[in-house]
Parts: structure tokens; C-alpha cells; sequence
């Protein structure tokens, strides 16, 4: 079985990905945030860096999904393939930080490898509003991510917004992170296991 947690930056998806993967003894894989050679570039200089990034990203995210369904394990994702082409790359490009021409690149590599690719069991989507997101990014302390600018996540939860209300791929559960403290809240987290217990179990 394949679960995976979107989100906008700072929703809490490695948390949950991490406390899921105990709960469940499900094998976690993460997004690639301390290996990414591209990550401090971007954020310095998103214009220059944003294609490679959104390249790596893609390159990453898709040798994954190809990993889950060959070694046939329980994995719970931090973050899909679908985020990158529909969220970030869009974004970058209405932003003036991706050229037309790398965004048709980008976006038609995207759609070759959607060809070879199946859509995760369960899509997590972690819906938080722009305080919680900055109060979020604020207490894990990540150097890169202290140039994040406010309209940038607007942006991107706007975005967030307008794919899920189209998800059409498979499974969708919604929680509420401004509603949902799971990180400290046992109680929360054991509500957001019971959704997902409903979820998994009416896949069968």
C-alpha cells in the first residue's frame, strides 16, 4: 500500500509521515531536503535555480513511486510527484522565476513519466493557514527557509487549494493542521489515525 502526505511547506508532513510510519509500522520515505545539491541555490537565487530544482525533484519523486510498487512494501511518502507539476512549477512559472520555455520542458517530462506511474492508495492532504505555516517554518529553525516570503505561500496554498478541490486520482483525506495538533496532541493524532483506519479499510 502506498500513502502520501501533501502539503505546503511547513504543514507538518515529515511529522506525520514519521509518526504514521511508527504507528503503522509502514517504511517512511522522505523528501530529499539535506542531500538536495540545489535547495540553498534556490532560495538565494529562485529565477537562476528554480528549473533544476523542479528537474531534481521530479527525478527523485519518480524513482520513488517506480521503488514502491517493485518492492511491494507498506510506504507512507513525504510529499508526491503531483505537487511538484501542478504546485511548485506552475507557481515558479507565474511568478516570473521559471521561463515558458523550461516550464514546457519541465511539464512535458512530467507528463511522460505520469504515463509509468500509479497514483498513491491514500492522498493526505494537510490543510494550514499562512500563521500556522510561518509558526511552523519559524520553530524547526531551517536555515534556507528563513528567506520565505509571506506571498510565496499564499501563493502555493492557493494552489494547494485548487488541485485538491480537482483530485480525482484515488483516495482523499483532508485534515485540518489549524484544528489538528498531532505533533503534541495524542488525542489529535489518535483522530487522524481513526480517519485513516476508515480510509485504508474501504480500500478493500
Amino acid at each position: 500500500m502506498h500513502i502520501a502526505i501533501a502539503g505546503n511547506i511547513g504543514s507538518g508532513k515529515t511529522t506525520l509521515t514519521s509518526l504514521l510510519a511508527k504507528h503503522y509500522k509502514w517504511e517512511p520515505h522522505y523528501e530529499d531536503v539535506d542531500e538536495n545539491p540545489y535547495l540553498n541555490d534556490f532560495y538565494n537565487d529562485m529565477q537562476r535555480w528554480s528549473f533544476n530544482l523542479q528537474v531534481y525533484f521530479l527525478n527523485n519523486r519518480f524513482t520513488q513511486v517506480q521503488e514502491f510498487r517493485s518492492n511491494k512494501k507498506n510506504v507512507i511518502q513525504d510529499r508526491t510527484i503531483y505537487e511538484d507539476a501542478y504546485i511548485f512549477a506552475p507557481n515558479l512559472h507565474a511568478m516570473g522565476l521559471m521561463t515558458s520555455r523550461d516550464f514546457e520542458s519541465y511539464f512535458s517530462l512530467f507528463k511522460l513519466m505520469e504515463a509509468f506511474i500509479t497514483p498513491p492508495d491514500l492522498l493526505i492532504y494537510l490543510r494550514a493557514s499562512i500563521p500556522v505555516l510561518v509558526d511552523q517554518i519559524s520553530n524547526r529553525g531551517r536555515e534556507y527557509e528563513e528567506s520565505i516570503r509571506l506571498d510565496y505561500l499564499k501563493r502555493l496554498n492557493e494552489r494547494y487549494e485548487a488541485w485538491i478541490s480537482t483530485y480525482d486520482q484515488g483516495k482523499l483525506l483532508i485534515i485540518d493542521v489549524d484544528n489538528t495538533n498531532f505533533i503534541e496532541n495524542k488525542e489529535d493524532l489518535g483522530n487522524v489515525i481513526g480517519k485513516i483506519d476508515a480510509e485504508i479499510h474501504g480500500l478493500f
